[in-house]
């Protein structure tokens, strides 16, 4: 159904990329808000007609993903805002914002359910049952695997957050009306008063899909690092351009989907013609742009590569480095002479997960160039982290 409306009210071809996302998103969003309802209306029916604090705390949550699937709705509405002066780069981050209220909503949800699944322990009561309670519970465990379905192809084709997590409250919501089917059954069948134990375990289901969608949420907005695929797709445009000899503090800022700015430093060879150096800088922002859709800012950083004791004194303080802890890295190496001493310049990399502090680290290489290069050599160091 889904696909036949993206067919029918999204003409991909005429709409750029962000206009694309937003009609994918709005589109879902309204379509899980009709749904959503419907199965609150066929739960609640069933709920008042069996007398199941399970069946009827289940359509209390599909009318609670009613209202998730407005705010996602609103969410995408929102994000695709144009820039403006409060703003500049855009509203996109409101996607996050959405998702993350979709999330809470899940969360509050789950711990009603809970609460009122443990007075039904306490206090149980006798249940009814009718062949159409089971076919109101078949039909929403079918539409809720259709949900899950769409919302996660949609989220992995636009990669929204908002949806993917919708889609996980979707397969949540179907074990969750499988529980209470089930209990349905065995209260008819057996006589054993299981209903408040299976809303319990229906409220645990819901839990555990909040906190998977708040999780998915918060990590963009904290500032989790990009994907590596993505990383590497820069890096491959990038070194792909001759005049660029290597690439390090590449930093990806996101200010929310298809919404991503990069800045990074090429290195570039110090002998070469400055203004055509430049020149191919900007060819490299500029296709960057067009191949990932994201601004891009390079920093050139000159370095000598054609100086044969220069190569051999980097790669001698390379594996120094190395030798004090493997996943360090240089970059940005530079040797400036004087009458009684020479100076070593360039950057170390230092990853979150080593456990050197900085002046102990330096104190290391300096030792270390000395005992294996010469007294006379001195390091001038900056230390930089690692931001993917």
């Amino acid at each position: 159904m889904v696909g036949l409306l993206a067919k029918i009210f999204i003409k991909e071809d005429t709409k750029k990329p962000a206009e694309v996302r937003q009609a994918y998103g709005m589109l879902c969003g309204i379509v899980g808000i009709l749904l959503n309802v419907c199965l609150f209306l066929g739960k609640f029916l069933a709920g008042t007609l069996s007398k199941s604090i399970a069946i009827t705390a289940d359509a209390f949550n599909n009318l609670s993903d009613a209202g998730s699937s407005f705010i996602t709705l609103l969410g995408f509405k929102l994000a695709g805002a144009k820039p403006d002066q409060g703003h500049p780069f855009g509203h996109g981050r409101m996607e996050y914002m959405s998702g993350l209220a979709v999330a809470a909503a899940i969360l509050i949800m789950a711990f009603e359910l809970i609460k009122d699944s443990f007075g039904k322990i306490l206090h149980p009561q006798e249940t009814e049952f009718s062949v159409l309670i089971v076919v109101i519970l078949l039909v929403a465990i079918l539409v809720k695997l259709y949900m899950g379905f769409y919302n996660s192809r949609i989220g992995k084709k636009i990669d929204s957050a908002a949806m993917k997590a919708t889609a996980l409250d979707s397969l949540s919501d179907t074990a969750a009306t499988t529980v209470v089917l089930v209990a349905t059954l065995v209260g008819h069948f057996t006589n054993l008063k299981i209903d408040g134990y299976c809303g319990v375990a229906v409220g645990c289901f819901i839990f555990y899909a909040g906190i998977n969608a708040a999780r998915d949420t918060i990590n963009p907005l904290l500032g989790q690092p990009p994907e590596p695929e993505f990383v590497k797709e820069i890096e491959d445009i990038v070194m792909s351009h001759s005049k660029v000899c290597g690439i390090h503090d590449l930093i990806v800022h996101d200010y929310g989907p298809g919404r991503q700015m990069i800045s990074l430093h090429a290195e570039v060879g110090a002998e070469g013609d400055i203004l055509e150096t430049h020149d191919e800088i900007d060819l490299i922002e500029m296709e960057l742009k067009h191949k990932l859709g994201c601004e891009a800012t390079i920093h050139m950083d000159p370095i000598v590569t054609k100086d044969e004791h220069v190569k051999e004194l980097k790669s001698q303080v390379t594996a120094i480095v190395k030798e004090i802890e493997e996943h360090l890295s240089i970059h940005d190496f530079r040797m400036v002479q004087g009458p009684s001493h020479t100076n070593l310049i360039f950057d170390v990399v230092v990853p979150y997960d080593v456990k050197l502090e900085d002046d102990e680290l330096l104190d290391n290489i300096q030792q270390k160039i000395q005992e294996k290069i010469g007294k006379n050599y001195y390091s001038v160091v900056q230390i930089d982290h690692y931001y993917l």
